[in-house]
């Protein structure tokens, strides 16, 4: 599922160049220029070994079970990395690829499918699951869980990095300075589909990138303990559509989404929001943005804002068609499930703005399936928020 057709003419030719280099064409799938097949059972039995192995263009194939201190380096460009006969687990016991994690990828159109990455530190405190130093890199169908950082970019802003259909959570480190997802000072980073939950006083996702589109996630902290659930700290061009955003009682923060908090770096700084439900579950003195001075372009609309903090939009903010509920709108909040009660206020008050410039990128085509993906929507949104379906009554 791509998000990338909402937001490409919003671009600078260049970013846009960018960001395409990151998706190959549809079509039928060439036959990969190497196959290597990896287990425990076969001549390649390592990760560690393919990688050295593995030329451009190769597909690697991983037989399903567990591979311990299995680390790796991949450099290679048109690579395909997919677990057959279930998933594959990677699990750190100490050991880490070039003291950064369990794997390191620096390689253009590179493609990860159906791991499990766990465990990883580091002396430097910054054990990632992956590192992705720099290249074109997606994942999809793979977990993060507890490591120090889910996973963690560089900052070359040639790179693009997109995450599909994947979970977060757990990840930690003594000192706080850790996150789910980390993305650093890229070229475009685009979320959707995925989970992240449970962080330990670092964020559920923190994004530096020049672009960022997150949309039909589910950012929950539930009973965790993180920062903000969302964070842009230099700004950029954030696009943020169809999410599930919720922060829980033990939040160590008062906000949900922050935008500008360490400085505007990049030429272009909008945030737009459209069709979230963002959920206050801290009890009293919860905000559900803070925006630094200096911002451009402030859209919210047809979000849905449950539970008693203040919404915190800056003045001269364009608000539009922006919905409250109440805790007990929900069908069960407590036990996870957000959708809108049918007697509930904001049913049916969504509203499609003008086709101006950017309205039909502010319009979810899809939206969260729970534990991860996405679902069609059958047709236009009614009600404000993520989610469409309403509870049983």
């Amino acid at each position: 599922m791509r998000f990338d057709h909402l937001f490409y003419r919003s671009m600078t030719r260049r970013t846009a160049l960018v960001a395409a280099a990151a998706w190959p064409v549809a079509g039928a799938a060439a036959e990969p220029l190497q196959r290597l097949q990896v287990g425990p059972a076969r001549p390649v039995a390592t990760l560690a070994l393919a990688a050295r192995l593995a030329r451009d263009g190769a597909l690697v194939e991983v037989d399903a079970g567990v591979y311990v201190d299995d680390v790796a380096v991949w450099t290679q460009n048109d690579l395909t990395l997919r677990a057959v006969g279930g998933r594959v687990r990677l699990l750190s016991q100490g050991a880490s690829a070039e003291g950064k994690g369990i794997w390191v990828v620096r390689g253009e159109r590179v493609q990860v499918q159906g791991f499990d990455f766990e465990g990883a530190r580091v002396p430097s405190r910054n054990g990632a699951g992956i590192r992705f130093e720099r290249g074109t890199l997606h994942v999809r169908d793979c977990r993060f869980l507890h490591n120090e950082m889910g996973l963690l970019t560089g900052n070359d802003p040639a790179s693009t990095l997109d995450v599909e259909d994947s979970e977060f959570a757990f990840n930690q480190r003594p000192d706080g300075h850790n996150h789910n997802l980390y993305v650093g000072a890229i070229g475009r980073v685009s979320v959707t589909g995925s989970y992240l939950h449970h962080a330990r006083t670092g964020h559920l996702l923190k994004s530096r990138a020049a672009v960022s589109v997150i949309a039909y996630n589910r950012l929950t902290d539930e009973d965790g303990t993180a920062s903000y659930e969302l964070e842009f700290p230099n700004g950029g061009e954030a696009w943020v559509v169809g999410n599930l955003v919720q922060q829980g009682e033990q939040t160590e923060n008062e906000h949900l989404v922050a935008y500008g908090a360490e400085g505007y770096r990049w030429p272009a700084n909008a945030l737009r929001m459209a069709h979230n439900t963002l959920v206050d579950g801290r009890g009293s003195g919860g905000v559900f943005l803070r925006i630094a001075p200096g911002h451009g372009l402030v859209r919210l609309q047809n979000n849905l804002l449950v539970g008693d903090g203040a919404l915190g939009a800056p003045a001269g903010a364009d608000l539009r068609r922006n919905a409250r509920a109440a805790i007990a709108d929900l069908a069960s909040a407590a036990t996870g499930d957000y959708r809108l009660r049918p007697g509930a206020a904001a049913v049916n008050q969504a509203r499609l703005e003008p086709q101006d410039d950017t309205a039909g990128r502010l319009v979810p085509s899809r939206e969260y399936r729970h534990p991860c993906g996405t679902a069609a929507l059958a047709g236009p949104p009614r009600h404000p928020g993520a989610l469409q379906g309403l509870a049983a009554r």
